[in-house]
């Protein structure tokens, strides 16, 4: 007697679908996807604790929350740091005791072994709050804008960071970074640019960072929401220049890109959730003061199965906690 067709279906369902399966089965089988492991830690270092929309850290409180990402197993994190001190070159930001510099130090000399993310940009150094230098007349201006942000990245290397990332979306200040980190004996460090689609998600880091471009400037290089093919591009483009993984921001608005990338390199891929999406995404509950981030989960969830290499948040610790 020869089994039938819906004999053989309801027998292969039974087989592969750990739906069907007892609770302590499903546990067996369906393993946790999203990790400590996954997330990279977001730290916005001011001078002063002053209340701002982001929360921040200064210097003093850097190496406390480093040894507690170490314990719950965060790999990396990735520094903004601002400056009180602004003008029209930037210049600023290549001091050796710049507070960029000395986050970098603080977070290596706590836990060594942690991944120290930068981000080589202008918004936070210059008076009108833009990404790049301007000429005489206001326009960007390209070549001054990859001379200093190629500069910043060996000033990141010199404190120990272990990654450096052109942010501000200029083309050409991936290899510009590149060639002065190799040139420099920094050949080690690596170049993670960020690709970005403009976005009002941003507001909250700006108002904290100080980097809100003043009327009538915007983040002139940033890519329409609805360009899929202009960010894939871009993206590609920055792999050519040098870079050694990118970047993807916002996180919720990258998923189809992330997937469409994934699929044509093997670069490291990191979706950023960005300021707005902390805040719209996650709650603190008022009893027992803890932060909801269910949201964020589902979202790095996602994106891990849509390919990320991991995911950038400021939520890191709150869901590392959850996740332990």
């Amino acid at each position: 007697m020869t089994a039938t067709t819906e004999d053989r279906s309801r027998t292969d369902s039974r087989a592969t679908s750990p739906l069907r399966s007892r609770p302590a089965v499903r546990r067996l089988l369906e393993p946790r996807v999203l990790a400590p492991a996954d997330l990279s830690m977001v730290l916005l270092v001011t001078e002063d604790p002053a209340d701002r929309p982001m929360p921040t850290v200064t210097l003093a409180e850097i190496p406390a929350v480093m040894r507690e990402a170490a314990h719950l197993g965060i790999p990396s994190v990735k520094l903004f740091a601002e400056s009180s001190e602004r003008d029209a070159t930037g210049e600023i930001s290549l001091a050796p005791d710049s507070l960029m510099a000395r986050a970098v130090h603080a977070c290596k000399d706590t836990v060594p072994d942690l991944a120290v993310m930068t981000e080589t940009c202008l918004c936070s150094y210059t008076a009108d709050g833009v990404c790049y230098l301007t000429d005489r007349d206001g326009r960007p201006d390209v070549t001054a804008t990859i001379e200093i942000t190629s500069r910043q990245a060996v000033a990141h290397a010199e404190a120990g960071a272990d990654i450096v990332g052109p942010a501000s979306m200029v083309l050409g200040t991936v290899a510009g970074a590149r060639k002065a980190l190799d040139q420099s004996g920094h050949d080690g460090v690596s170049v993670m640019p960020h690709v970005i689609f403009w976005s009002s998600l941003y507001d909250g880091f700006r108002l904290t960072m100080g980097a809100t471009p003043k009327a009538g400037l915007n983040r002139e290089f940033q890519i329409n929401p609805g360009r899929a093919d202009q960010f894939v591009d871009t993206a590609l483009r920055m792999e050519a220049a040098g870079a050694d993984m990118i970047l993807l921001e916002p996180a919720q608005f990258t998923a189809d890109v992330l997937a469409t990338l994934r699929g044509v390199t093997r670069a490291p891929l990191f979706p950023f959730s960005v300021s707005g999406e902390y805040t719209s995404m996650t709650r603190v509950d008022p009893e027992t003061g803890k932060r909801d981030v269910r949201l964020l989960v589902e979202l790095f969830t996602m994106l891990k199965r849509a390919g990320a290499s991991g995911s950038v948040t400021y939520a890191a610790l709150d869901i590392a906690r959850q996740l332990t």
